[in-house]
């Protein structure tokens, strides 16, 4: 082989030796088949981090592999033959992790990126509230500063995974006197810590993913402001920005078709394969997440080393939630009553495929709504006139928004 550079950045031997390094270690500790548990998931990141292929265009000093895109693309492109071992930690290590490594204090990333990156720790998000969900900028939960700490107040919701996680970025009104997409900030938070209360949203499959969070003069330390005071809205768009990617290109890494696999697999096994209008709907699923695909491996290849990715992310997970929709039609029709229901009681008893139908419905909500995933298309990628708004200019206190509304 000869010692060229590549495409990549890297020479073919060494792009060669780096992913034959990588197969070796997926073959000990990945699966190839089925859901890894939490636990699983942990021992992963953590064998993964002792390798050198976690975090990895990370610097070293904080954690991560201190290696390149290149050598990020093709650990992504072995992982993607196997089960998507880290599917727990997509926000800690899709969001959390590059946010506090691209905005995070030295001391921020020397304290909290080691854990993070190796699994040691799991982070959540908190954006929406109950009276701001699609319009985030109207949050009210605030953040006040006392002496050295940062005192919290209010209410977060659909806030996944807070119930396991130890951290979390949330970002809190703290200047009601700017309009309302400035004087926001973001924090770094102990989900353990004095005033906090988290209670479990319990689905309709069983689980309990999502929660709400309270903040009851939660404190938290001065210096974990992330970013600039009041920049909040310019991180939290940022981050937005890192979930659509992370939602839109989940385990992105080469050309695959998990949905139509699992709908092809269900129509063989109840005849229905030989309907030749399900025979079409399967191509359309086929055809659709290919496309997927390739829009997710090009989003990938255009973000830079240390930048927020752009608003094409938005392309890739509003395709997700279309592909769901489509999904659901086809199972439905194909499997009828039991393509949503089991027998007996408990988590444990519901198929995966059942579990995933079920779950497909907060795709077209969670990371942003399909609705807000077209405005930013047709807004910053089409350039299409923006819709109008009446609170432009307006300070935050003087908005009927929430609980001011009254």
């Amino acid at each position: 082989m000869t010692d060229t550079a590549t495409d990549t950045g890297l020479t073919e031997e060494a792009a060669a030796d780096f992913r034959q390094k990588c197969v070796d270690f997926m073959e000990q500790h990945g699966k190839r088949s089925g859901a890894p548990t939490y636990e699983e998931s942990q021992d992963f990141l953590a064998a993964a981090a002792e390798a050198g292929l976690a975090g990895l265009p990370i610097a070293k000093e904080f954690g991560g592999g201190g290696l390149t895109l290149a050598h990020e693309k093709i650990w992504r492109e072995v992982k993607a033959n196997y089960s998507f071992m880290e599917a727990e930690f997509i926000i800690s290590h899709g969001m959390c992790m590059p946010m506090l490594a691209e905005y995070g204090t030295k001391e921020q990333k020397e304290r909290f990126l080691p854990d993070n990156i190796s699994g040691k720790t799991l982070w959540c998000q908190m954006f929406s509230e109950p009276g701001a969900g699609s319009d985030v900028a109207s949050l009210q939960t605030k953040a006040e500063l006392d002496g050295d700490e940062w005192v919290l107040n209010g209410q977060k919701v659909w806030t996944t995974l807070a119930h396991k996680s130890d951290y979390g970025l949330v970002v809190a009104r703290t200047d009601p006197d700017q309009v309302k997409h400035a004087g926001i900030s973001m924090f770094i938070v102990d989900m353990k810590g004095p005033g906090m209360e988290i209670r479990p949203i319990h689905q309709i499959d069983g689980g309990n993913h999502f929660n709400e969070v309270f903040f009851s003069d939660a404190r938290i330390p001065k210096d974990w402001l992330v970013g600039d005071l009041n920049a909040g809205w310019k991180l939290a768009t940022a981050m937005l920005m890192y979930e659509r990617v992370a939602i839109g290109a989940a385990g992105a890494g080469k050309i695959n078709q998990p949905t139509y696999k699992m709908l092809l697999s269900a129509a063989k096994e109840n005849g229905s394969i030989e309907n030749p209008i399900i025979r079409d709907q399967l191509m359309q699923i086929y055809s659709m997440e290919t496309a997927k695909a390739l829009v997710a491996m090009r989003t990938r290849a255009e973000m830079k080393a240390g930048k927020t990715p752009g608003p094409g992310g938005s392309l890739g997970k509003l395709f997700s939630s279309v592909i769901a929709w489509k999904m659901r039609s086809i199972f439905l029709e194909m499997a009828g009553p039991s393509s949503i229901a089991w027998e007996g009681d408990g988590e444990a008893q519901g198929s995966e495929r059942q579990r995933i139908l079920l779950n497909s419905f907060q795709s077209g909500i969670a990371g942003g709504t399909d609705e807000i995933q077209r405005n930013i298309i047709g807004d910053r990628v089409l350039g299409l006139p923006r819709e109008p708004s009446v609170d432009r200019g307006v300070p935050f206190r003087e908005l009927k928004v929430g609980t001011q509304a009254g």
